[in-house]
């Protein structure tokens, strides 16, 4: 069956593709239920389901995870002794933060200069949709000549670890013989990109405590240890000078030999504010895919409306450490959390929480999918050859398919290009892509087929 059959059904399936997209967006599915009803994440939860049974998905169910949340699983057969694939997504989001700020409601999918803008929309339930493109396209062009898994995590924007734990109880469930993970991204748009390596991560938490209660400020500051002021000193004791990480003990000078990334086009994509310089030393590529990458993600201290002029007696951060391939997290979290206490001045008292971790990945790009995954995707771009990438962020669930399927071949690609905005205010998906990476997924299950 030609591929340009395939080509025809996907683009004639992108209409029905933008009304699932839109009915998926609209669960407010973050999985922090302290902020988010549970029951939003359990209703994206059985839409999925729904719709892995429609296709004629077999052994369809809804995983309660060990932290608290679900995720989705089915199974649709292929021909026998055909191979196994495995195609990954998450349904979890992150939180919108200011919604006002959004251009349109961020739960609700809306088209504006020819993207579809919505939280989740590229990452990661757009993922979900290119799998059910990529599949249906297949279906009526021949047939799905593999065996096909499918597991949408619930959890994965939280990094607490309920698949991976899961997996790990169960490792017959998802084993195969190649793994699609469809949370990554081109390097831009229109330039298809497989992404090689990922950094791992670790989060903590630090409180520091100096006093019983707040005090007056002009009573008692200059001689009472302030525990924001002490907090502050701490967090800043995590870079140097130019903005490098500098957690003791740490490496922080690894290079990166693939694919650079430019530095006009870097302040571009990220919307550096002119006159802004970048922070750390090295390249770019150094700098976000090779090495470690700290960051402050929350401060627990009085908003500056209605503050009262007090000494802190009690201030809290939530610190976030992106990890390179070649470091161990394990150690990382470590070093992170002796650097943290250690760097806490006036003797405050210090506890730190580790919240989540995850191993940073590197891929075997001599595998015979990979050969499949570059032929697949020069047919859906034509005139582009895949191009090799690494990702600052994590997907600790890759670490545990390693592990447990050594012999698997992994694949990341995805919606999340520069222009998706992805975990920011107004995060959108292109439709060519959306269009594009089906094309590429269904070709690459033919082509991997056939191999």
């Amino acid at each position: 069956m030609p591929s340009n059959s395939v080509a025809e059904t996907v683009a004639s399936l992108l209409p029905r593709a933008r009304e699932e997209l839109t009915e998926l967006v609209a669960f407010r599915s973050v999985a922090d239920f302290e902020q988010f009803p549970k029951s939003e994440s359990e209703a994206a939860a059985r839409w999925i389901s729904e719709a892995l049974r429609t296709e004629g998905f077999q052994d369809v169910a809804v995983l309660d995870t060990p932290d608290g949340t679900q995720s989705v699983y089915g199974f649709l057969p292929g021909p026998e002794g055909a191979r196994t694939v495995l195609l990954y997504a998450h349904y979890d989001v992150q939180p919108p933060l200011d919604e006002a700020a959004w251009s349109t409601p961020p739960f609700t999918l809306t088209e504006r200069g020819g993207r579809w803008y919505g939280r989740g929309a590229a990452d990661c339930k757009g993922g979900v949709i290119m799998h059910l493109l990529a599949l249906r396209a297949l279906k009526a062009n021949g047939g799905v000549p593999v065996n096909v898994k499918v597991i949408v995590e619930g959890s994965e924007e939280q990094g607490t670890g309920g698949l991976e734990r899961y997996a790990e109880e169960h490792p017959e469930l998802l084993a195969a013989d190649a793994v699609v993970i469809g949370d990554s991204g081109n390097f831009r748009v229109g330039l298809p990109t497989v992404t090689t390596t990922l950094r791992g991560m670790t989060m903590l938490r630090i409180g520091v405590d100096t006093l019983e209660g707040n005090l007056h400020s002009g009573q008692f500051g200059g001689a009472a240890p302030d525990a924001l002021a002490a907090l502050i000193r701490v967090l800043d004791s995590l870079r140097g000078e130019d903005g490098s990480t500098t957690v003791d003990g740490l490496d922080g000078g690894a290079t990166w030999e693939g694919l650079q990334y430019e530095e006009a086009q870097f302040r571009k994509d990220a919307k550096v504010l002119d006159g802004v310089g970048l922070i750390g030393s090295g390249t770019v590529a150094d700098r976000i895919w090779a090495r470690p990458a700290v960051t402050v993600l929350g401060i627990d201290c009085p908003p500056v409306v209605g503050a009262t002029p007090s000494v802190q007696a009690s201030a809290r951060a939530l610190v976030s450490l992106r990890v390179p391939p070649g470091v161990d997290a394990v150690e990382a979290t470590k070093l992170l959390q002796t650097h943290l206490e250690n760097r806490t001045p006036w003797g405050a008292r210090v506890t730190v929480e580790q919240i989540g971790q995850g191993q940073a990945f590197r891929a075997d790009t001599r595998s015979p999918a990979y050969a499949a995954m570059a032929e697949a995707m020069a047919e859906a771009y034509p005139g582009e050859e895949m191009q090799q990438a690494g990702q600052g962020g994590s997907i600790p669930l890759c670490n545990t398919l390693a592990s447990l399927y050594p012999e698997a071949e992994i694949l990341l690609i995805g919606l999340s290009e520069p222009e998706a905005q992805i975990h920011a205010v107004d995060e959108s998906v292109s439709p060519e892509e959306l269009e594009r990476l089906s094309v590429a997924e269904a070709l690459f299950l033919r082509a991997y087929a056939a191999n």
